[in-house]
This record gives structure tokens, C-alpha cells and sequence, in this order.
């Protein structure tokens, strides 16, 4: 039961829709971030959301992002690159000063430039933000796994920035 009175939504689902007025720039954020231009793909995106949100143990957003970066996948989210970008994302997402320069060494090895790092840290810095406050209200999580592959359907196809269901 959320901590606070919301319209019987999932997740962050329900906090949208009963705070509009926070509803546009969040989902702003999120269409900019995981779909907006970056030489990441749009998958590679949401699997660092997906990871950091499953650090931070926030079921919901874990398991819609995971269900997303499925859907988006093309193959490019494993290897040397996302290793050393997750690693990146998890270190912000405790405490963004633990990342060191070593880190930034290893990703630019692997083959990422300046822009996927800097939305590497975002992204990790946004998720952790959002996951706080899914969970901070305790929000309602779905146990069905199917409710996650519909949303997910829902996102990889038309993106965060569409009208409330």
C-alpha cells in the first residue's frame, strides 16, 4: 500500500498520473535520456537503468527497464564497453566521487568517448533519483511478469513521452 493516496497504478506509473504536474518533466527526462541522441543505443541505455535500478533494488523500475532493454536489444549490451560503463554506473549511483580516473581510462579503451560517459553518469544519476522516489512511497510493484512485458512493449514502441493509460 503507497504511503501516500495514488490512482492504483504501478510504480512510478501511479505517481505520474497523480502528480501531473511532475508527470512532463520526468518523462521529458527519461525520453532524453534513454532515447534522445547519444552514440549509446537506445538498449545499451536501458540496460544501465535496468542495472542500476536493480543495485538500488527498486523491483519496479528494474524489472520495466530490463524488460525494455529486451525488447530494444540488438546484441550490444555486453562486452568490454558496458562492462566498463556498469561499472561506471555503479560506482555514481553509491557516490559519485568514487569514480576515479582509472575508470574513465577503461571505458575510453573499450571504445567510449566523452559523450556515452558523461550519459553513462546521468543515467545513473537519474535512475537513482527516480528509484528513490518509486520506493520512497512505496509504490505499487506488480508480482506478474507479464505486467512488465506489457509496459515494456509499451516503452520500447512509443517512448516516454505519450499521454497517461
Amino acid at each position: 500500500m503507497p504511503h501516500i493516496d495514488l490512482p492504483p497504478l504501478p510504480g512510478i506509473a501511479g505517481l505520474l498520473a497523480g502528480y501531473p504536474q511532475t508527470a512532463g518533466p520526468l518523462n521529458m527526462l527519461a525520453e532524453t535520456l534513454l532515447r534522445g541522441p547519444s552514440p549509446l543505443t537506445p538498449a545499451q541505455r536501458e540496460t544501465i537503468a535496468a542495472y542500476v535500478s536493480r543495485r538500488n533494488e527498486c523491483t519496479f523500475c528494474a524489472e520495466t527497464h530490463g524488460a525494455v532493454a529486451r525488447k530494444l536489444s540488438s546484441g550490444d549490451e555486453s562486452g568490454p564497453l558496458m562492462s566498463a560503463l556498469l561499472a561506471i554506473a555503479d560506482k555514481v549511483r553509491v557516490d559519485g566521487r568514487s569514480v576515479t580516473a582509472g575508470d574513465i581510462d577503461r571505458a575510453r579503451t573499450a571504445g567510449a568517448d566523452d559523450r556515452a560517459v558523461h550519459d553513462t553518469v546521468l543515467i545513473a544519476a537519474a535512475f537513482s533519483m527516480f528509484n528513490r522516489y518509486v520506493d520512497g512511497l512505496d509504490t505499487l510493484t506488480p508480482a506478474d511478469p507479464g505486467d512488465y512485458e506489457r509496459h515494456a512493449h509499451a516503452l520500447a514502441e512509443h517512448g516516454y513521452l505519450r499521454p497517461p493509460v
